[in-house]
């Protein structure tokens, strides 16, 4: 690939990117009702997206529920949260063309990394909720640059093809800096630092499970809404992911610095 080639998106990606990136870091700071708010909007235009890669008939309704969902779920007692996310994801699965059973674990493990966003951001506080944007970051910036640069072995090219195994080190090596930096912030202490690999890891997988459902879907992006970026999904992927694990490892007090 030549040189010109090789660095044809990154023009589209840097401004739609620093777009996102003013936009995310005005609605972390606000937090409260205004990141609840705009999470459940976010959510709303993924399932819209993916329930179009499923073949649905009305993904704006399917998107719709979700955000309404998502946003119940935020208000009413813990006990209707489940009930609530898995209602519509059966509904979107229900209504799918096709690849029902996929459908529906793939909008409920979604709507449950978004839940999982918003907890982090509330509970834990911003700091942690920086942190973890700047993992996801940090990571996606690494392993695009490295991967493009040194190239090499594909990380899973049957799924894929275009990550290598170099940008995910380096995308690893990436998160371990930035765990390094918010070890004092966030007084999580250097456990941070391999605890930012693994929620790196995991927005890797994140980002891997939507490349699976886009290519069995034949499409190479989940919408058009981001130039350079693709679609919403396209772009939170590895959040989604990372906000999973994020999340469980807070909650196991695995970021203390007493562990």
């Amino acid at each position: 690939m030549s040189g010109a080639a090789r660095w044809h998106d990154l023009a589209p990606r840097v401004a739609s990117g620093v777009a996102l990136a003013a936009g995310g870091a005005l609605i972390l700071w606000l937090g409260g009702w205004v990141f609840a708010l705009a999470a459940c909007a976010i959510c709303g235009i993924m399932v819209w997206e993916a329930s179009r890669m499923f073949d649905a008939p009305a993904p704006v309704q399917d998107g719709a529920l979700a955000a309404v969902a998502m946003f119940l779920a935020v208000v009413l007692p813990g006990l209707f949260v489940l009930p609530l996310l898995a209602v519509s994801a059966l509904v979107a699965a229900a209504r799918a063309g096709r690849d029902k059973g996929l459908c529906l674990g793939f909008h409920l493990g979604l709507l449950l990394c978004v839940l999982a966003l918003i907890v982090l951001r509330n509970d834990a506080g911003l700091a942690v909720a920086l942190w973890l944007v700047a993992v996801v970051v940090a990571t996606d910036v690494a392993g695009y640059f490295a991967g493009r640069a040194l190239g090499g072995p594909k990380f899973w090219p049957a799924i894929s093809p275009k990550k290598t195994w170099s940008g995910t080190v380096a995308g690893w090596v990436a998160a371990a800096a930035v765990g390094a930096a918010f070890a004092a912030p966030t007084g999580a202490g250097m456990v941070l630092v391999p605890v930012s690999v693994l929620v790196a890891f995991a927005g890797q997988m994140g980002d891997i499970a939507e490349s699976a459902v886009k290519r069995r879907a034949g499409v190479k992006d989940s919408s058009a809404l981001l130039p350079g970026h693709g679609g919403l999904l396209d772009r939170f992927d590895a959040l989604m992911g990372a906000a999973a694990a994020a999340v469980l490892l807070w909650s196991l007090g695995a970021m203390s610095s007493g562990a």
